[in-house]
Parts: structure tokens; sequence; C-alpha cells
């Protein structure tokens, strides 16, 4: 191999697979706006998956901030905790980059009865 090669990603792809993983987290149901659908995959470039998720990208490290909203009467650290092991391992697996901060801004809580009325 070239001295001079190497692997990079763009923001995007890291966007993305962050958003599939907070699609895999029960108790988040949106993301900025997004409403988090667990039964639809995103194919191709849609940029639905990575509302509310921002990547600062380096040669070995990202750093990632994201705003959900999130189920009322859930244990907040608990899905955070999640997100963060799902993230991490996930980003860490597919692309080799360490996560060095994920920091999640809750923008709202709902009870899932509101939340379907209100996206309905």
């Amino acid at each position: 191999m070239e001295a001079n090669s190497r692997l990079t990603f763009d923001d995007y792809v890291i966007q993305k697979i962050v958003g599939i993983c907070a699609q895999q987290i029960d108790g988040i149901l949106e993301m900025d706006g997004n409403v988090v659908d667990k039964v639809s995959e995103t194919l191709g470039r849609d940029e639905r998956i990575t509302k509310g998720i921002k990547v600062d990208v380096g040669d070995q490290q990202v750093a990632i901030d994201m705003t959900a909203v999130v189920e009322y009467d859930v244990d907040t650290h608990k899905i955070y905790n999640a997100l963060c092991a799902k993230v991490v391992q996930a980003v860490s697996h597919m692309t080799g980059l360490q996560v060095i901060e994920l920091n999640l801004e809750v923008s709202d809580v709902l009870t899932r009865r509101e939340w379907q009325k209100a996206n309905r």
C-alpha cells in the first residue's frame, strides 16, 4: 500500500451511523424534529435520518452532538448510556474512529400519546 494512502469519511456517513443507532434506542421519540421510525429503513442519502446530529470528524476521532425528544417517564440516563454504547461500538466497528465525545441535548419530553397525536 502507498505510504500516503488514507481512508476518510464524510460527516454524513458518521451522522447516518449515529441516526441508525438512535432508531434502535427505546425512549427516543424524535431527533430534532425527525420522527424516529423504527420500522422504516433508510436507503440512499436521506437527510431526515441525520437531523439533530452534528459531528466533527478528525483523522482518528469524532465528536458528536445530538438533540432529541424523549419519552416521558423513562430513565434518560439509561437512554443516554445505551445510545453511547451503541454509537461507540458502531462507529468504531464501521470506521475505526474513536468517539471522544457524545453530547445529547434533550429538547423535550412527551408521553407516547402526546407524541403520537402530534405526529398524525
